[in-house]
């Protein structure tokens, strides 16, 4: 069943609120080039913005393995109280550095962005080094929905119905050896198409790395999917991890290397900003970051402002796996 259905605005609504933007000297077409953090200045962006842009939701796989999506729902893994957030607006709010910093303009930059064909490199600790592409990917496992908490350290949150399968599962086809502790994703270098690599101020490319029993923890999620279909190439098409009670970064996009190591690799944030960003970056309400608290976050499908959770509410799965000094 397609998500898409849950976001559809009762035509009554829709005409008083278009009438509303009016009032405030919005137009119509202002919508495509006014950022999600100036609608959420006093309004609810959820309203506004029901009707995903179609050039913002193609999957960067084109049709191939359409056959997949969308994929059925679990109902081991929900977000209530809270709701979905709307794709129209979760398809244009995006850090994606490699392209830009300025989140509503990454879709943008990112269409027809050609993620066809796709090699992903094994290595490190392993028995035998070895390629994988889309199709390898694909087979690890069927696919499922998940619903799922994603909390940034900047503070703002959303609520997304990601589709992929354990990232276990795919540990498992890599046959790590048993001295491997730690795994490492490393993001696609293209100048060429990602002018956010020109800036040299940041180690390119993206790389970042989980304790390999994080890794195989069943919340830990290879995801290729959104919504009912394949991911954009803005949300890391054509597969990221998703590991939601850690905060977004590190759930990385765009993978096309995994490396499996015996000793704790450095990451892309800790290794520029490391007095800002641990490597293991749970979400601890208790922990601020240096230039701003953590105590609250902010919906993006909503506007509204609610307490962060320990572990982003996961903290009943994960806690187990730390003593709480991890940084």
């Amino acid at each position: 069943m397609s998500s898409n259905k849950i976001y559809v605005t009762p035509e009554d609504q829709f005409l008083d609120r278009r009438s509303i933007l009016r009032g405030m000297g919005i137009g119509l077409a202002g919508l495509s080039t006014l950022g999600v953090s100036e609608l959420l200045q006093g309004i609810s962006a959820s309203w506004i913005l029901q009707d995903p842009n179609p050039e913002a939701i193609q999957p960067a796989i084109g049709e191939q393995f359409k056959d997949l999506f969308p994929a059925k729902r679990s109902a081991d893994f929900t977000i209530a109280p809270r709701t979905l957030t709307p794709e129209a607006i979760s398809s244009i709010y995006n850090n994606f550095y490699e392209f830009t910093s300025v989140k509503n303009r990454v879709w943008q930059m990112a269409r027809n962005f050609k993620v066809v064909p796709w090699k992903i490199e094994v290595a490190g600790d392993v028995e035998k080094p070895l390629t994988l592409d889309l199709d390898d990917l694909m087979k690890v496992a069927p696919l499922e929905e998940r619903l799922y908490r994603f909390r940034c350290v900047e503070t703002w949150a959303m609520q997304v119905p990601w589709i992929g399968y354990p990232l276990s599962k795919l540990i498992d086809r890599c046959k790590p050896l048993g001295k491997a502790k730690y795994i490492r994703f490393i993001s696609i270098l293209d100048e060429a198409r990602m002018p956010g690599q020109k800036d040299k101020q940041w180690p390119w490319p993206y790389f970042e790395a989980l304790r390999l029993d994080e890794a195989r923890h069943p919340l830990a999620m290879v995801v290729v999917g959104l919504y009912g279909h394949g991911l954009p190439m803005q949300h890391g098409a054509p597969w990221r991890v998703v590991v939601p009670w850690k905060y977004g970064y590190k759930s990385p996009k765009s993978i096309v290397r995994i490396e499996f190591t015996e000793q704790k690799p450095a990451t892309f944030w800790n290794q520029a900003l490391p007095r800002e960003y641990g490597f293991y970056s749970n979400v601890n309400p208790s922990k601020p970051h240096p230039r701003w608290s953590q105590a609250m976050e902010r919906d993006i499908g909503t506007g509204k402002r609610r307490p962060t959770l320990l572990y982003n509410g996961y903290s009943e799965q994960v806690a187990k796996l730390y003593s709480g000094k991890e940084v």
